[in-house]
């Protein structure tokens, strides 16, 4: 089908994510099926010692120029994966009429490294000690901000932060404003990195982190009935959406449709999702809604998939209620970890890839899903399968729940 020209379409990925920071070998890493997690240096004597690092060891170098000393790690991840989306969709940035792009970035924390750094400066050596970068370099907008300058972007410039849903609420966000007229381009997606001892300590006080310290790599194992939490990980990915018109008129291609998207709030309780899935659920049907598509429409699921008992049950749960047709399921998370604000946004990226190159990816450490899932888990290897059509589900703490609906690119816009 050829889509009307107003559709939302994704024309560029980038990504930087801990297996791979291209596309070609990320792709290759989720289609391996292997955890990527392992112990870190940094971490040693934590009750949780191991994590998805992203190690991108010419990042600076990446970034370039003088302001690379002026940015935390997450801003970097997000100006590196913005740059190649851009380049990905055939854009220039000295090309295009800045003031019709967007830039929209899901952050949950920030620069959080950089706040520790300082607090300890501050500590050892008083108030002058701290950096006059230090609120610049690790509010939350930073990468939204250091992107649009990189890309001289003068369209609307916004952070959302819907903590683990923060870049699926960044794609929903910028689906709005190319429908609306606002832009006729946005960049999109979202970025974290907060692998530091204070946060690893401050999940695993919680009981949210899985502690397979024996066995790092096979830690993260979602709808596994032995999961016991998740593994926090870190990265970016960036999407370039556009309308489908203004994609034929430049001669450009689409990689998937952003057929719907769906928002809504549990109301619950500040970490735990409602166990009956109610947010989640009208999250779906919003997505199905807009995307003007039946329960039975959907050839693939790319879940939330955390590998925590409370998530992976109502998720497994609302999977096999709302879709008892049984699509085929995924979870990235058992293979790069739990990105945090960025795993929405990576996992909209596995998500097209999945339409464009008709695989399903395993779940990682994952034989077989509890018989009473009732899910279709692709397991052990890559499925082949002619997806048509896709849900992506971010969940995240504060009862946040959003779903993009994307949709295969089969021929020109």
């Amino acid at each position: 089908m050829a889509w009307d020209g107003a559709a939302t379409v994704v024309t560029g990925l980038g990504l930087v994510t801990p297996v791979g920071a291209d596309e070609h070998t990320f792709w290759a890493g989720l289609c391996a099926g292997a955890g990527v997690a392992r112990r870190c240096e940094d971490l040693a004597g934590l009750p949780v010692d191991f994590a998805c690092r992203a190690d991108v060891p010419d990042l600076d170098e990446a970034v370039g120029g003088r302001a690379v000393w002026r940015m935390a790690r997450f801003v970097k991840m997000a100006l590196v994966a913005a740059r190649r989306a851009v380049a990905d969709a055939g854009l220039r940035p000295g090309g295009w009429d800045g003031g019709r792009v967007g830039v929209v970035l899901g952050v949950g924390v920030g620069g959080v490294s950089v706040l520790v750094d300082n607090v300890r400066r501050l500590d050892a050596d008083g108030p002058l000690a701290v950096s006059p970068l230090l609120v610049p370099m690790m509010m939350p907008n930073a990468a939204a901000g250091e992107v649009a300058i990189d890309l001289r972007a003068h369209g609307p410039s916004l952070a959302p932060a819907t903590a683990c849903a923060s870049g699926a609420t960044a794609i929903s966000v910028a689906r709005d404003l190319l429908t609306s007229g606002r832009c006729d381009v946005v960049v999109a997606g979202g970025a974290e990195s907060v692998l530091t001892p204070l946060v690893v300590s401050a999940f695993a006080g919680m009981g949210a982190l899985s502690v397979r310290t024996g066995d790092p790599a096979a830690a993260s194992r979602p709808f596994a009935a032995d999961r016991d939490g998740f593994v926090l990980g870190e990265g970016a990915a960036v999407l370039v959406l556009e309308r489908a018109g203004d994609v034929r008129a430049r001669g450009g291609r689409a990689r998937a449709v952003v057929a719907g998207a769906g928002a809504a709030t549990d109301a619950h309780h500040p970490t735990a999702p409602d166990p009956g899935g109610r947010g989640a659920r009208r999250a779906v049907e919003a997505a199905l809604g807009e995307a003007g598509w039946a329960a039975r429409d959907v050839d693939h699921v790319n879940a939330h998939g955390t590998s925590t008992p409370l998530n992976d049950a109502m998720e497994s749960e609302l999977i096999a209620r709302l879709l008892p047709h049984r699509p085929s399921v995924t979870a990235p998370k058992g293979v790069i970890g739990h990105t945090l604000a960025a795993g929405g946004a990576i996992e909209a990226a596995a998500t097209v890839l999945t339409l464009e190159h008709g695989v399903v990816p395993p779940i990682a450490n994952l034989d077989a899903p509890p018989p009473e899932s009732g899910l279709d888990c692709v397991t052990k290897a890559p499925r082949r399968q002619d997806v048509e059509r896709a849900l992506s589900h971010s969940f995240g703490f504060g009862g946040h729940n959003v779903v993009l609906a994307f949709e295969r690119a089969r021929t020109p816009c």
